[in-house]
């Protein structure tokens, strides 16, 4: 009868697997591919150009990211869409207005990139 260790050289199995370098190395070339097609699909719908793809290396796993920090900080509104909403502004003689911001759909760009299933996620609170 086999046995089966839960950890090999005092890390559990799994980190152990995902740490061999074949491993690291089929995550990068996957990184690359999902970022590559993100970003082609992202220059489709570019409007203003603020928003860009970024790989992002964590401490075993690899990330692609849709990243609009310098831009209007809408990363999650470009992938998922978001709702109509109504602003008060505020003109410069002082008066203040109602704007009306349309709603939008997503372009899952990283869900498309990645072949996910493109769904809409809960509402989402950021505090």
């Amino acid at each position: 009868m086999a046995f089966v260790y839960s950890r090999v050289g005092g890390k559990k199995l799994e980190e152990y697997l995902a740490r061999l370098p074949g491993v690291q190395n089929a995550l990068d070339e996957a990184q690359f591919e999902v970022a590559a097609r993100a970003e082609e699909l992202l220059l489709q719908h570019r409007q203003e150009g603020h928003a860009t793809i970024d790989m992002v290396d964590g401490r075993i796993d690899k990330y692609v990211v849709l990243d609009d920090e310098r831009g209007k900080k809408a990363a999650l509104s470009i992938e998922y869409g978001r709702a109509e909403s109504i602003v008060v502004k505020t003109a410069k003689d002082g008066s203040t207005y109602l704007d009306v911001i349309p709603a939008s759909d997503g372009l899952f760009i990283l869900a498309r990139a990645a072949n996910l299933p493109k769904k809409r996620k809960g509402k989402v609170h950021l505090d």
